[in-house]
């Protein structure tokens, strides 16, 4: 069977595109960066350069392919044309499905996010089911959220699509802009990260990435078309997270507390030294509110529809640490 990949170079892609690569499908990856597709090598892998947005190139890719995962998506902190994030993300989606189509792809598992799901203050944990909120507090964010709504409409026409949703994903791997976690964890192990947002309690949702990519493959096999699945693993207050850390790494450091408003001070001379230098700020004001909420979830759905049974935190963290200290051990 031929498969599309879009996104392949990411960090979830990558991992997904070896994956069925050395499962026995035949991988088409569109990929933009010549360099990052090194990555890449495998025999089953056919490399495809091009862009979601450039639909000429998406269209050549996916020719002869049955199925298709579409992973890739603007997932940076900051743009300095916020539009080029709805354009990536909903135009780019757009682009996938209609070349699909075209090319008579049985079935599409589309990657969202569980960021679209909202917070969980009020509601416990955050399923498929619980209301989409009205405002977001990034345009990543909102971007998916409409991105989903433009996949129910395509699946109400008879189109094969799922949707899947991970969380906070960490593991080894490309340590991009998608993989955020990772590079906490290995500034943490590097003594170099010794913050804790606001009093620690705030609740997030964190998965392995392998875990992540075989809920994408259990879609693909055993997903009803027009369903929604969250591809989630631990739920841990930041507290939690670090000290998870600390015991798998065996390295304990001094940690602080910081207040939310210090934070966003911060955050805010970060995004003047933006204005000035045009470089992406590290944070942003509406991240910092984003994470002073609860973020939790349940992947009850994923578990009992597909049978996903992601690892517990501490067993993939152990993994992440191991990677990181052998990776960067100079």
């Amino acid at each position: 069977m031929k498969v599309f990949v879009t996104g392949a170079t990411g960090f979830i892609g990558s991992h997904l595109a070896l994956k069925l690569a050395r499962s026995g499908y035949e991988v088409h990856a569109l990929y933009r960066d010549d360099a990052k597709a090194k990555v890449l090598r495998h025999p089953d892998i056919r490399l495809f350069k091009g862009d979601i947005l450039d639909y000429g190139s998406v269209a050549k890719a996916v020719n002869g392919c049955t199925n298709v995962f579409h992973t890739a998506a603007f997932a940076n902190v900051w743009h300095r044309d916020r539009m080029q994030i709805y354009r990536l993300n909903m135009e780019g989606t757009m682009n996938v499905f209609r070349a699909g189509i075209y090319a008579g792809v049985q079935r599409f598992v589309i990657t969202s996010t569980a960021g679209a799901l909202g917070v969980s203050d009020h509601v416990g944990c955050c399923d498929e089911q619980t209301p989409r909120p009205e405002k977001f507090f990034i345009d990543y964010e909102c971007s998916k959220a409409i991105m989903e709504s433009s996949i129910k409409a395509i699946t109400a026409t008879g189109v094969q699509a799922i949707t899947v949703s991970p969380t906070r994903v960490y593991g080894p791997g490309v340590l991009s802009d998608s993989n955020g976690i990772t590079r906490i964890m290995q500034k943490y192990i590097a003594g170099k990260w010794r913050v804790i947002p606001g009093n620690g309690g705030s609740i997030g949702n964190y998965v392995f990435v392998d875990d992540v990519v075989d809920g994408h493959i259990r879609a693909m096999e055993n997903g009803l078309p027009g369903e929604h699945y969250i591809l989630g693993g631990s739920n841990l207050t930041y507290d939690e997270f670090f000290r998870q850390i600390a015991d798998v790494a065996g390295l304990k450091y001094t940690m602080f507390h910081v207040p939310v408003p210090i934070a966003e001070m911060a955050a805010y001379g970060m995004m003047l030294i933006t204005a000035i230098t045009g470089k992406p700020p590290l944070i942003t004001p509406a991240l910092v509110r984003k994470y002073n909420h609860h973020w939790c979830v349940s992947s009850e759905k994923a578990a009992s529809k597909l049978n996903y049974n992601p690892v517990d935190f501490k067993t993939g963290a152990a993994v992440t640490v191991d990677w990181l200290k052998s990776r960067f051990k100079s």
